[in-house]
């Protein structure tokens, strides 16, 4: 795609009146004229701080509605938004913001002292979402400015530095096509509709925060509501109101919904589609929605893939159990062995993908750009994976995570899944040790439930019943919680510490 229209010119041309935004607590509402018309400001209100075409804005802040403003805003003005981690400390953010070089940094309440404290030390301008003399008084002053009416598809939009799982984060250029592609991919998948609403709660500093469902849905002419963070009570009411008709969350949030007190006796019908992203949804959690009505589907994708990939059919849901489905209508995918050529049915290798919403590469690196793609293009994804004979995908874990014990390759996934299915454990995770006889051996860090003491021999013949012996740790390690991105993934570098 060459160039998109300006999407809220359009959609304010379509659909004036409809509702695009909502934020539940303040209830504040922007039309998508509204919508449209504030982005032109936020656009202005730039332009006035000295932002140019190019430039980099970061933005630090809770879900809102301003968000999506200065989202569309830098769209019209041609600057690239980077989204910053706000569980991340000022000094974690500081290179990142030495990565990015923003040429202003926009906050809200609750980070006014990291945001001050990185603008202080970079030199860098700021803007105060929560200040009535700053953000609101700047936006009722300036007039909309005439931004662009056709966005570069190869342009970046903006940034979203990976949540580092096995280290330094960089930045993920995301352009004007990957957004369309994205809304396309997962859009067939879910039967995205123009009269759909979504509930927004995943940090917008991570893909999904952004791009599932909100924007797809704001570019369907859909309603998005957004919370502040996640909040399971608030959820709940939602979807027992009938407000929500496609819901997505990472395995944390269907695991809190399933322990909360009202799911019993909530009615989940009204959701129309229910998916899972960020992490392998555990068999137990996939079976205890199923048991309410819910099919809930896996997928998976990647920032780097703008991010549907993979997502599974409800009909499969439960019939596939553990799958994440097939590939989408413009993404193409294959199982790659280490010597490059596909592998066979039911043969683990590195799933790979090529297509047009692929990222471009990382921000200010060009030898992992390079790294990232195979001499043919296709983007190498670090995942293992394995396709049935049906042609639907089992994700097997991390490259990295993969260990050799006794000569025969573990899958830590695996072992996870099993241990999810304990009726006292909340999460385990896996990770590989040196031992003296096997090479390698496991050790399960294991997260209870409030109230159980653990017992590794338990545990051990739990695995027992389920696994071969070479795949039962050898050790296990109670934690209060495990160390997680905003995906909820588990960060598998930070167990050891």
């Amino acid at each position: 795609m060459d160039f998109l229209p300006d999407i809220t010119v359009q959609r304010a041309r379509l659909s004036p009146d409809d509702v695009a935004l909502t934020e539940i607590g303040t209830g504040k509402k922007r039309t998508y004229a509204q919508l449209d018309e504030r982005a032109a400001r936020a656009a202005s209100v730039l332009a006035e701080l000295d932002v140019k075409t190019g430039n980099r804005v970061a933005i630090l802040c809770r879900n809102r509605i301003a968000f999506f403003e200065l989202l569309f805003g830098c769209a019209k003005l041609g600057a690239i938004l980077v989204p910053l981690n706000w569980r991340m400390p000022a000094a974690e953010l500081s290179p990142l913001i030495e990565d990015c070089d923003p040429a202003l940094i926009i906050h809200g309440r609750e980070d006014d002292a990291a945001a001050e404290s990185l603008a202080s030390a970079h030199s860098i301008a700021s803007l105060n979402l929560d200040d009535p003399d700053d953000f609101e008084t700047r936006m009722d002053q300036v007039d909309p400015i005439i931004g662009r009416a056709q966005w570069p598809g190869s342009d970046p939009w903006y940034l979203i530095y990976t949540s580092g799982t096995t280290g330094r984060p960089k930045g993920v250029i995301q352009t004007y096509t990957m957004a369309m592609v994205n809304y396309i991919n997962i859009g067939q998948a879910i039967g995205l509709r123009g009269t759909d609403s979504t509930l927004n709660f995943l940090p917008l500093f991570h893909t999904a925060g952004i791009n599932l469902h909100t924007l797809p849905v704001l570019i369907a002419g859909g309603t998005a509501h957004i919370l502040p963070g996640f909040d399971a009570d608030e959820t709940l009411q939602m979807i027992a109101a009938g407000k929500i008709d496609v819901f997505l969350g990472v395995p944390a949030i269907y695991r809190e919904l399933s322990l909360h007190p009202d799911f019993a006796d909530t009615d989940l019908s009204r959701v129309r589609h229910w998916a899972c992203g960020g992490a392998p949804l555990p068999d137990s959690l996939v079976e205890c929605f199923a048991a309410r009505g819910p099919r809930v589907c896996n997928g998976f994708g990647m920032t780097e893939t703008g991010p549907t990939a993979f997502l599974s059919n409800p009909e499969a849901a439960t019939t596939k159990i553990g799958s994440v489905g097939k590939s989408q209508i413009l993404i193409e995918s294959r199982i790659a062995r280490s010597d490059g050529r596909e592998a066979g049915i039911n043969e683990v290798g590195e799933i790979q993908f090529f297509g047009p919403g692929l990222t471009p590469g990382y921000w200010n690196r060009r030898d992992e750009t390079a790294a990232l793609y195979t001499d043919d293009g296709w983007l190498k994804s670090g995942d293992l994976g394995r396709r049935d004979s049906d042609g639907y995908v089992f994700v097997e874990g991390r490259i990295k995570d993969m260990y050799i014990s006794g000569g025969e390759n573990v899958y830590p996934a695996e072992i996870e899944n099993v241990l999810a299915g304990h009726p006292d454990i909340i999460e385990a995770a896996i990770l590989g040790e040196t031992d003296a006889k096997w090479g390698e051996t496991g050790c399960a860090y294991v997260q209870l439930k409030t109230g159980i003491t653990g017992d590794p021999d338990v545990l051990a013949d739990f695995c027992r019943e389920r696994l071969a012996a070479f795949k039962i740790p050898a050790r296990f390690v109670f934690v209060e919680d495990l160390p997680r991105t905003a995906a909820g993934k588990v960060q598998k570098h930070l167990l050891q510490k």
